[in-house]
């Protein structure tokens, strides 16, 4: 289980020598999940209203037949469920609502997440806001996050300010060629298309030696990356780099060793995979 195996493009690395070394560079970033919900009001003189009303549209639609315009349906904003004061960190609600305002339907319709697929950009972080200069001295000062997004479709970092108090988004600023540390979501992408690839048959090889079962999916193993920008030595295939969302995914035996695959590089914006000397 310690030998070093040096056939494969991925090669098994024993000792606590590398994974220190690994370690040091880097980064992981984990995201509060998403989830919606919803309000409701109830009440004697709403239920009877209620009924009136719904007797009165069973008899225009008897007149209107088939023909009748339903009403449109409006989205409700999400409920604020817990919340901080003042200079708090920002509670799991905070996180995912603020999150939810900032996807407005535009958002959603114009960018893709790291799967490629289309109906938001891919999440990154959360996290509040610092307040503005007017109102460092104001205890009732508003508390705002700021979200962060990465756009797969256009390669752009798109950032928004969302006002806690009132729910409105305050501002919005895209950034291309920005690179921010990559969350677990990418990795566990990163990693599915490394063990896809003819150049993650290495990596395989080196998981079987390991452990004596096949890898086939990422969360066999613990996952962190760097993100790789190009630079004048990097292969024409990784030339995109640093415009596109490009990283070297630093992988570990769950209970195990760790496997070095230093050498290849993942361009999650192209989907492919090279290497580099």
């Amino acid at each position: 289980m310690r030998k070093i195996v040096h056939r494969h493009l991925g090669k098994v690395v024993a000792g606590a020598g590398i994974a220190v070394a690994t370690t040091a560079v880097m980064v992981a970033v984990t995201l509060p999940g998403s989830a919606g919900a919803d309000d409701s009001g109830s009440g004697a003189g709403a239920g009877q209203s209620g009924q009136q009303a719904g007797q009165e549209a069973q008899g225009t639609g008897q007149e209107q037949g088939q023909g009748a315009v339903r009403p449109g349906v409006v989205e409700q904003a999400p409920a604020e469920g817990d919340t901080g004061e003042g200079r708090d960190p920002l509670t799991e609600d905070e996180a995912e609502r603020v999150e939810q305002l900032a996807l407005d339907r535009q958002l959603r319709r114009s960018s893709e997440n790291v799967e490629g697929e289309e109906g938001g950009p891919q999440p990154l972080t959360v996290d509040l806001a610092d307040p503005e200069v007017s109102e460092l001295d104001d205890a009732d000062a508003p508390r705002r996050a700021e979200v962060s997004f990465y756009d797969y479709k256009g390669d752009s970092l798109v950032t928004k300010t969302v006002n806690l108090d009132t729910g409105k988004v305050e501002a919005t600023d895209t950034q291309e060629g920005v690179q921010p540390p990559l969350s677990r979501d990418e990795n566990v992408e990163a990693g599915e298309l490394l063990i896809a690839d003819p150049l993650g048959e290495g990596l395989k090889a080196d998981y079987k030696d390991a452990t004596g079962n096949e890898l086939t999916k990422p969360d066999q193993l613990l996952l962190n990356s760097m993100v790789y920008r190009a630079n004048a030595g990097t292969p024409a295939a990784l030339a995109d780099c640093g415009e596109h969302r490009c990283l070297r995914l630093f992988a570990k035996v769950k209970n195990g060793p760790w496997i070095d695959t230093r050498d290849l590089v993942i361009d999650l914006s192209a989907r492919k995979i090279a290497k580099v000397g």
